[in-house]
């Protein structure tokens, strides 16, 4: 992927320029560019080892890459004044003390940055795990501690989540109290960069996806452009489907009938097939877009086969 000019006039709240990191003989991360805007969910996806961990690690400051650079909010994670006040991040949801109570654990990292116990009960309330605030955190179920691990990322009402499997061990009530959660935090203009490997979950929330596979990136994308793109075809339906698959053909448009009346029109866009239509006087009484789901395309463009 081409580098993006310095003098483009969108504001990037994430941005990876190059990124790369080797481990010994192994090239974990490799010449990785991606940006993300102010104001949405994006989802960050590939196989196990395709060096999603490492790269958010690099993002936050925890490993150093081997050459190239990212960027938080403009610059570098360690240069920003206050990051726990502008960045929220749970990497490991496993990281407390399991004799402490869950509002101790939060109140100790508040503490470390000045944050008072005010906040620690605000955030216990958002993740609506107020009831459990006083139990010892080794007595939490893995649902529970995700729970808390977002409660830490939110303490400093930061900008910008970056949160690693946060619907692992949610129940399905809990998955889409996280849904609904996520997309209000980033309705009021803030950011989240979530991983996930739940392909299904992550296609109901996010508003676009970068997957990477063997450290690269293999697409950058809004999640309907992406699942239009590949695979995807146009469904119509018309009293006139004889007169329009004919005209279609026509056009190079290959198309297939279907039980229910309708006609699929493959490689075109719905635009395309309207404006046919149109022309040739044809009613149309259905006309959209059936794209192929995140899972196809996620395993069409990280199978052994697809290109390196």
């Amino acid at each position: 992927m081409s580098s993006r000019s310095e003098s483009e006039h969108v504001s990037y709240v994430v941005q990876s320029e190059s990124l790369s990191k080797r481990y010994g003989d192994v090239l974990a991360v490799d010449n990785l560019t991606f940006a993300i805007e102010a104001g949405t969910i994006t989802g960050f996806l590939g196989p196990n080892g395709a060096g999603k961990s490492t790269t958010l690690r690099m993002l936050l400051g925890l490993a150093k890459p081997t050459s190239g650079h990212s960027t938080v909010f403009g610059s570098p994670y360690d240069q920003l004044a206050t990051p726990a006040l502008r960045i929220g991040a749970v990497l490991e949801a496993t990281d407390f003390h399991p004799g402490r109570s869950g509002r101790d654990h939060l109140r100790s990292l508040g503490w470390a940055v000045g944050i008072p116990d005010a906040r620690v009960d605000e955030v216990l309330s958002l993740v609506e795990l107020q009831s459990a605030s006083k139990r010892r955190v080794k007595g939490y179920s893995l649902g529970m501690r995700q729970r808390l691990g977002l409660a830490s990322a939110l303490l400093g009402n930061p900008d910008l989540l970056v949160l690693d499997e946060p619907a692992n061990g949610l129940d399905p009530e809990g998955v889409r109290w996280l849904r609904d959660f996520l997309r209000d935090f980033a309705s009021g203009g803030r950011t989240v960069l979530i991983s996930s490997h739940v392909l299904a979950e992550i296609a109901q929330t996010v508003d676009q996806v970068l997957i990477i596979n063997h450290g690269r990136l293999v697409a950058e994308s809004t999640l309907d452009e992406l699942t239009a793109r590949v695979g995807g075809v146009v469904r119509v339906q018309s009293p006139q489907l004889d007169i329009l698959a004919e005209l279609l053909q026509r056009e190079g448009i290959v198309t297939t009938r279907s039980n229910d009346h309708a006609l699929f029109a493959q490689g075109t866009t719905k635009e395309h097939v309207g404006d046919v239509a149109l022309a040739a006087g044809v009613a149309i009484h259905e006309l959209v877009t059936e794209g192929s789901s995140l899972e196809e395309v996620f395993l069409d463009l990280t199978s052994e086969g697809a290109s390196q």
